[in-house]
């Protein structure tokens, strides 16, 4: 979804849109809450799916 992400500071947690796909087919929009170490976690996590990404490209050509 072409969303930005929000952070609440009142509730110190952070929201980014997401759609959900289902098994049949369908879909949904939904909302994905997250705290601040959830989001530090993520960060490590996608850093290192990007790395992944890139090797992969650089093999592939």
């Amino acid at each position: 979804m072409r969303r930005d992400a929000v952070y609440d500071q009142r509730a110190q947690q952070g929201a980014l849109p997401v759609l959900v796909h289902d098994d049949d087919g369908g879909t949904a929009e939904s909302l994905l809450v997250l705290t601040p170490d959830q989001v530090e976690l993520y960060v490590i996590q996608f850093e290192r799916l990007i790395s992944q990404r890139e090797q992969a490209q650089g093999n592939a050509a």
